[in-house]
């Protein structure tokens, strides 16, 4: 993937965890309801995730303007392509895009939508509009995924299949289109829907969400392709597998679990690869309607 030398976002900070609420807030169950809906997150988890809100302590935000860290560089790099390439879809809709920000943090970090660790993976919060990032990602999706430390997206058959920069970057993307699907309002119509159902079916409603921000990942890939010619061989491939790592029956398998589609929340690798993939090869936001006929 190549994105070396494109503009940085200036929305990118960083927190050294472990304190004060950005945003505060009460009511932690309701965001408990809504951690678990966008994000996936374990309901125990979730609900622990949304009682810490009114936790104590301080926090340190800084701007990384700086920083000649890569995978900082990186992430502010992918932040400003979604900028761009939002902003031109919402312009072209009548109406104007707003920027999320987004937190690198290590270890632990509070939002407005309560305390987190590393093992709650990317997250995008709502009450703050913000992507939360812990640093350790990159080591993990490389480790896992199945790329060295010295595989650098720089394209050719020995990145294929791969979890490179262009899986990280699909990461990003995906949690961006949660922020997208805020804008929209389409996560708050969700969260009303999932009170009026059975849980299978609230769950159904969840696997339909994330769906969607796995096709809005492939609009925003599609369109910044046009853009600025960034892919190069094999990236997609990483993406599709990157997408097909984390689907929930694949996940299920690999905890030794049994694969229960009610239990669902984010949809099955085959599902996580069909949306990608229709976003990517239309790059038009109308193909990601995950929920007509949901029900």
């Amino acid at each position: 993937m190549k994105w070396q030398g494109r503009r940085g976002s200036s929305n990118v900070r960083s927190s050294t965890g472990g304190g004060k609420m950005i945003g505060g807030g009460i009511g932690g169950i309701i965001i408990a309801g809504i951690l678990w809906l966008v994000f996936g997150v374990n309901p125990m988890t979730a609900l622990q995730t949304g009682q810490a809100v009114t936790g104590g302590g301080s926090e340190s935000s800084t701007e990384l303007a700086t920083s000649t860290d890569r995978d900082t560089q990186f992430v502010k790099v992918v932040l400003a392509d979604t900028e761009e390439v939002w902003h031109q879809i919402f312009n072209e809709a009548g109406s104007t895009y707003q920027e999320p920000s987004l937190i690198l943090f290590n270890g632990q970090v509070n939002s407005a939508c309560g305390s987190a660790s590393s093992a709650t993976g990317p997250f995008y919060c709502p009450g703050d509009q913000t992507v939360y990032l812990d640093t350790s990602f990159f080591v993990e999706m490389r480790q896992n995924l199945g790329i060295s430390g010295d595989q650098q997206g720089s394209g050719g058959q020995e990145n294929q299949g791969k979890a490179g920069d262009f899986a990280q970057a699909y990461v990003i993307a995906h949690e961006v289109g949660h922020h997208v699907q805020t804008l929209l309002g389409i996560s708050q119509q969700v969260n009303e829907a999932r009170q009026q159902v059975t849980q299978a079916q609230s769950n159904k409603l969840s696997v339909l969400q994330e769906l969607q921000a796995d096709c809005f990942a492939g609009v925003w890939a599609q369109r910044n392709q046009e853009r600025v010619q960034f892919l190069e061989a094999g990236d997609i491939d990483e993406a599709v597998n990157a997408a097909s790592q984390i689907g929930d029956d694949r996940l299920a398998k690999a905890s030794g679990g049994a694969v229960v589609p009610d239990n669902f929340t984010h949809g099955t690798s085959q599902q996580r690869v069909e949306w990608f993939t229709r976003g990517l090869e239309s790059g038009n936001v109308q193909s990601c309607d995950t929920f007509s006929g949901a029900l």
